[in-house]
């Protein structure tokens, strides 16, 4: 049951909400929202298994909803709150505006912290040793010469960062680090922790520090995969402490797949192998020649097997074999046995060279904490031994993985060889999981103290089954799902169009029937949106509306001519001056956009966003529910294309005062089977079907 003391701290959150707020209106689906959150948190549903999974339309306030919610349970309880975002806009709207709200609503005291992984922080002794960046062991690390411009920006941070004007946080530096530059000094595990006495007041350090100090973390879903593969509570807190606010929770599950995946090139592993092996004689000194000369053997003689190895692994894929997109993919996963065989002595070989180089590395930084090698000799070998083992690591689970038996129970790897797009000569070895569920139940649900996922569109079809499939969720088992509409009145705010058009999308002249179409939708509009399913057919048909768009003074903005935010900038200055603006995009424009009010009135989405299976996952996806006998436009790419559906259909109504237009260029929705329960999935939109 729910403590009193949560339910008062609830109930005083909410009156105090109304006093800080101008117009403060009650929403009955975000007061349900908090009330389910505490129930599940509280055990009410599930003793054990405290999920809660629910989708909260846009307007609910779902942000506001599980910080009201989970932060006085959590704090009652004794636990960590983590806030795991998709995307930077939601992490800012929490840290600048949800959060310092909260603060003032909440009658006791509670810290929230960003955190970002170690790869956002620079290694304060990694950036005063690169200043010098003339030595041979720092000039080793540069993929090539650095230019002047280069070691004057490194020196520009160092004198920042030692003066207490930078902190070492990437993001933190006024302009954009180049790679190149950031590669240097950037923080690893391996030569910047806390064990080595110069590295405990370096920036990541130092924000480790807060992190566990902090009661609210908000962190990324990046990060939280980053920390979970790890076993957990490495970077984050232990996930038995922490209860866990999964937001834009859909893009969760390709994110994990993401982090389960591993490629590795193999000519420029050869090359980086071909450099460890110069550096081991060098290691091996600093180590201790009596205590490491069994791991400097080791280190090399694995090292000869596999630099001819990955040469002879290239020699022998026929090149025959490669698809017009320069990949070779293995069906169901099953490698040729030659490549099996190899693959299971790369595994061997690179595990075995992975742990001789982490006793080299053990032992020299040993030696250096107790003063019995000089810092100027055993920091850069550190950092030098440290970039090998992070590359081995990757090379080590790449060869795991694709030696890795094909299990006859569940999904198998997709694995395949790619052309590289760098060198003609050189292959990339890559493998993916296609179903990465029991990885996030083993490693996260089935361990944390609670979970909360959210998001605006997490069913599919009107159905959560979708989504657990991909997130490893049981539909049943205590887990509570909630599906609430947006307060929004779409039936007088909003329609939805489809008009008789002559041909569907997939027709030879689509994208000239797009063009002679478009004008008479974008004709007397004053801010539109126009959704494409590709680059080449949006380019394609701006180019042509050009001229009709000059006569018409229409102000046309196309994704990709320039950076996002100068174009939503000019769009929202085209508004201002009531200038006709038209802004054409892609997939990415149909999530995350937020164009509240004026700022847009017509929708127009050129065809349901289906998605082409032509990546090697995709395909092997596709292939593996085949061999099930299923049916993988079924069961993948129609799922799949109404979350999508929806997403972009919810660029429209931002507020509960705006209003305006979806057009829908694809009559798919009504001349196909699967057509009804897409149109049936929207929102209720006052719907107007033309007939031809």
């Amino acid at each position: 049951m729910l403590h009193s003391q949560i339910k008062s701290d609830i109930k005083q959150c909410y009156e105090n909400l109304g006093n800080q707020l101008d117009n403060f209106r009650p929403r009955r689906a975000q007061n349900y929202l908090v009330a389910e959150i505490a129930k599940t948190l509280a055990g009410e549903y599930h003793k054990k298994n405290r999920m809660l999974v629910a989708e909260a339309g846009t307007g609910i306030g779902k942000s506001l909803a599980y910080l009201i919610a989970g932060i006085p349970f959590a704090l009652f309880n004794n636990k960590k709150l983590l806030i795991s975002t998709a995307t930077v806009a939601l992490q800012e709207q929490l840290i600048d505006k949800d959060l310092p709200l909260f603060n003032r609503i909440y009658p006791k005291e509670f810290s929230f912290i960003l955190a970002k992984g170690r790869q956002r922080y620079c290694c304060g002794h990694k950036l005063t040793a690169s200043c010098d960046g003339t030595s041979d062991d720092q000039m080793s690390f540069w993929q090539e010469k650095p230019k002047k411009s280069d070691l004057e920006l490194l020196t520009r941070m160092k004198k920042a960062y030692e003066s207490g004007k930078w902190d070492g946080d990437r993001d933190g530096w006024p302009k954009q680090i180049p790679d190149r530059v950031w590669q240097q000094i950037v923080a690893d595990k391996h030569s910047c922790h806390a064990g080595l006495p110069k590295h405990r007041q370096c920036p990541f350090a130092k924000a480790r520090e807060h992190l566990d100090k902090a009661d609210v973390i908000i962190a990324n879903h990046a990060l939280l995969m980053a920390d979970i593969e790890l076993g957990g509570g490495i970077i984050l807190p232990e996930p038995e402490q922490t209860i866990y606010v999964i937001d834009e929770a859909h893009h969760l599950p390709q994110v994990a797949r993401d982090f389960s995946s591993a490629a590795a090139s193999l000519k420029g592993a050869t090359n980086w192998l071909e450099k460890l092996n110069q550096s081991v004689g060098k290691l091996a000194e600093l180590a201790d020649y009596s205590k490491a000369g069994r791991f400097q053997s080791s280190l090399q003689e694995n090292i000869q097997h596999l630099i001819p190895t990955l040469r002879q692994i290239a020699a022998n894929i026929d090149p025959s074999h490669f698809s017009k997109d320069g990949i070779y993919r293995f069906e169901h996963g099953e490698l040729p046995t030659w490549l099996q065989e190899e693959a299971k002595g790369c595994k061997d070989a690179s595990k075995k060279a992975l742990q001789a180089l982490g006793k080299l590395h053990d032992l020299i930084s040993e030696r250096l904490k107790d003063n019995e090698i000089a810092a100027r000799q055993g920091e850069p070998a550190l950092a030098e031994s440290g970039f090998y083992l992070q590359r081995l690591e990757n090379l080590e689970k790449v060869w795991a993985l694709m030696a890795q038996p094909c299990n006859k129970k569940g999904a198998p790897l997709a694995r395949w060889i790619e052309k590289s797009g760098d060198r003609e000569d050189d292959y990339i070895i890559e493998v993916s999981p296609l179903e990465v569920g029991y990885r996030l139940d083993q490693l996260l649900w089935s361990r944390a103290a609670g979970s909360i996922l959210v998001s605006a569109t997490l069913r599919a079809l009107n159905q959560f089954t979708y989504f657990c499939r991909q997130a490893g969720i049981s539909e049943s088992d205590g887990v509570k799902f909630l599906a609430l509409a947006s307060p929004f009145d779409y039936q007088n705010n909003a329609r939805l169009v489809i008009p008789a058009l002559p041909l569907e999308p997939q027709a030879d002249k689509f994208t000239e029937l797009l063009i002679e179409t478009l004008p008479e939708y974008l004709e007397g509009e004053t801010a539109s949106l126009v959704l494409f399913s590709s680059y080449w057919q949006m380019n394609k048909v701006a180019e042509s509306l050009q001229p009709i768009a000059k006569k018409n003074k229409w102000q046309l903005l196309v994704q990709g001519d320039e950076a996002r935010h100068t174009i939503l900038k000019k769009h929202k200055e085209n508004c201002k001056n009531q200038v006709p603006s038209i802004l054409f995009g892609t997939g990415s424009f149909s999530e995350g956009l937020d164009l509240p009010g004026d700022l847009l009135k017509n929708l127009i989405i050129t065809k349901i966003p289906f998605a082409v299976p032509t990546s090697p996952v995709e395909e092997a996806h596709a292939e593996y529910i085949e061999s099930r006998g299923g049916n993988p436009f079924l069961q993948i790419s129609v799922p799949e294309a109404s979350k999508k559906l929806i997403q972009s259909a919810g660029r429209l109504l931002r507020k509960e005062e705006d209003s305006g237009r979806v057009v829908l260029l694809d009559r798919r929705v009504i001349s196909r089977r699967y057509g009804k329960a897409l149109l049936d999935s929207l929102p209720p939109f006052k719907r107007i079907i033309e007939h031809k």
